[in-house]
């Protein structure tokens, strides 16, 4: 079984993937793991470097009795230097999971396609399906439930916003996104997530608003203008976005309980000012480690 996309994945299966993930984790902090996943082998194929999602995979395995090998793109090159499906064939023969972190999607639904082993989105242009499952699980932690909750994203409908709206429908949370024109999900993809909410009594909506989105939103969540490999579209972003932002104002609009999240790395006077990524609201870096919980939980399912 592959995590590609939070579609593919089944409720249920979610919902026991995120109660683990709270078992490992109480586990982890008493000292209590036991190595499920000695003598197993992670490939990290990452084509764009990161700090959290490296780290997080790492000690997660090394956690489990496993370990991990990093393969740069100027390791491997794949789609250069070989065909993907080469590559998929030849190191699902060498390794017991991929974890792969690339710039196109097509790339990771091709190793998934040709691998004999279970493949990892860990992150890709179109999903960052681990990232919103250390998000919900830092919702759920907060809270004590999903049920009744009503997250808002301001900002870019980019990866993080997808994958983080497709969870939601799924789980029964109201999900609203504030973006500019030209700036929010497809058609295709909001039928496919409005259905996923319809089927689950929750809402799923998009506004050019950010006061709307925030009005009694329990979680603000924002991202980056500008993502990696956009480099040439950044001065055209700051000018689209630049007034979708999470500041004390906006804050001021969700609800009185209301959380404020930030996937990382942040860049504190464009998508949220200082005072709120550092303010008593902020869960940043809770969500940060629960990366590591989820992730754990994750390898645990796919590898054991």
């Amino acid at each position: 079984m592959h995590l590609i996309t939070l579609f593919e994945w089944e409720t249920d299966r979610i919902k026991e993937l995120l109660s683990l993930a709270r078992e490992l984790k109480a586990q982890a902090r008493a000292g209590k793991l036991e190595p499920t996943l000695e003598r197993k082998t992670l490939a990290l194929l990452f084509e764009k470097s990161s700090m959290r999602t490296r780290v997080s995979f790492e000690v997660a395995m090394t956690q489990l009795g496993g370990h991990t090998i990093y393969l740069s793109y100027d390791d491997v090159s794949l789609g250069q230097r070989e065909p993907i499906r080469d590559g998929a064939r030849v190191l699902s023969r060498y390794v017991d999971g991929i974890a792969a972190r690339v710039y196109s999607h097509r790339t990771v639904e091709e190793l998934a396609a040709y691998s004999r082993v279970p493949v990892i989105n860990a992150l890709s242009d179109m999903a960052h399906p681990c990232q919103a499952l250390g998000d919900i699980l830092t919702i759920e932690e907060r809270f004590g439930s999903t049920q009744g909750l009503k997250v808002a994203f301001i900002g870019d409908a980019n990866n993080v916003a997808r994958s983080l709206a497709t969870l939601c429908a799924k789980l029964g949370v109201d999900f609203t996104i504030a973006c500019p024109r030209g700036y929010s999900f497809d058609a295709g993809f909001q039928q496919r997530v409005a259905a996923l909410a319809s089927g689950t009594r929750s809402r799923f909506s998009t506004t050019e608003s950010p006061a709307e989105a925030a009005n009694g939103a329990d979680v603000l969540y924002t991202d980056v203008w500008v993502s990696m490999g956009e480099e040439e579209k950044a001065a055209e972003k700051r000018r689209d976005l630049a007034g979708f932002f999470i500041d004390a104002a906006l804050v001021a609009k969700a609800a009185k309980r209301a959380v404020v999240m930030h996937c990382l790395p942040a860049h504190r006077g464009e998508e949220i000012t200082e005072a709120v990524i550092e303010g008593p609201r902020s869960v940043v870096f809770e969500q940060a480690e629960n990366r590591l919980h989820a992730q754990r939980a994750l390898l645990q399912m796919l590898l054991a």
